[in-house]
């Protein structure tokens, strides 16, 4: 699909007419830390809200709700009558669509797909509306923050992704007879995240998305540190005691697959990391 990539000073029609049209029939993903923003919104314990409100173990927000005019579902969190119900404490997907932002070789860049605006097709009438410029329109939809969250998981993923290079490299399974690993790892590249929530388990899971974490609640990168020192404890406990090959190839494929989850979470591709990852394990001679 075509990708427009944008300036902070393009004006685009992007007032909202507020008929909820971008509330039907959308995938919006959660990282962690939005995941309990939502929680808090709704006055629910994170649990609560990721079981009633979301889909694949938290990471996806569910559209089972009412159908509009071209028969698609409404966000669970949305009602024809009152509009969002969680609107103060909405998700970076919703605050930035109908654009979309991509890291580049560590440069953020914003987008939005297709060969026209997606407002002018969902929603005519904003043409007619002021225009606003990318950098005015990011600005009143807050999105600061969220930005901020999602940098900061970015970061997380790649700690976790550290760890499964450490159960390889590091402990011998590399250079034994090996040759599963990092099918595996290639394998999970291209599942979907329902069964990557299989693979996971609910006990990681949980670690990854219910963290727990109440005092940094208002300060992502701090909450996102936090979680990150979490896990890491976590996996120490766990996984200290290692000593075979099979258990150390168990833990390798267990805490990749909690990356390529996460990876989707923040909308990273999965399967191009996958094979990111695999070629770099490679190189330090893993086998396949």
């Amino acid at each position: 699909m075509v990708k427009t990539k944008l300036k902070l000073q393009d004006k685009l029609p992007l007032t909202c007419t507020r008929t909820g049209a971008c509330c039907h029939g959308n995938l919006v993903k959660l990282n962690p830390w939005e995941l309990s923003i939502l929680a808090k919104g709704k006055k629910m314990t994170t649990r609560e809200f990721r079981d009633l409100h979301t889909e694949f173990g938290g990471i996806r927000l569910k559209f089972n709700g009412d159908t509009d005019s071209n028969g698609r579902k409404s966000c669970n969190l949305y009602s024809h009558n009152h509009g969002c119900s969680v609107h103060l404490s909405r998700p970076l997907a919703c605050r930035l669509f109908p654009l979309g932002r991509q890291i580049q070789s560590n440069e953020v860049n914003y987008i939005y797909q297709g060969e026209e605006f997606p407002c002018s097709i969902g929603c005519p009438d904003v043409v007619n509306l002021p225009y606003l410029s990318v950098g005015e329109y990011l600005e009143g939809q807050e999105t600061k923050y969220f930005e901020e969250a999602q940098d900061a998981y970015l970061e997380l993923m790649q700690n976790i992704a550290d760890v499964a290079f450490v159960l390889l490299l590091d402990s011998g399974l590399a250079n034994s007879k090996n040759h599963e690993t990092l099918k595996e790892w290639r394998k999970m590249g291209i599942e979907s995240p329902e069964s990557l929530v299989k693979i996971i388990g609910n006990e990681w899971l949980d670690h990854l998305m219910l963290p727990h974490i109440t005092e940094n609640l208002e300060n992502p990168i701090l909450f996102a540190q936090t979680h990150n020192e979490i896990l890491q404890e976590r996996v120490q406990e766990k996984f200290e005691t290692l000593k075979t090959n099979q258990e150390f190839h168990e833990a390798a494929v267990l805490i990749m697959g909690m990356t390529l989850y996460l990876a989707a979470a923040i909308g990273a591709n999965p399967k191009n990391l996958s094979e990111y990852w695999i070629d770099i394990a490679k190189s330090h001679g893993a086998k396949e």
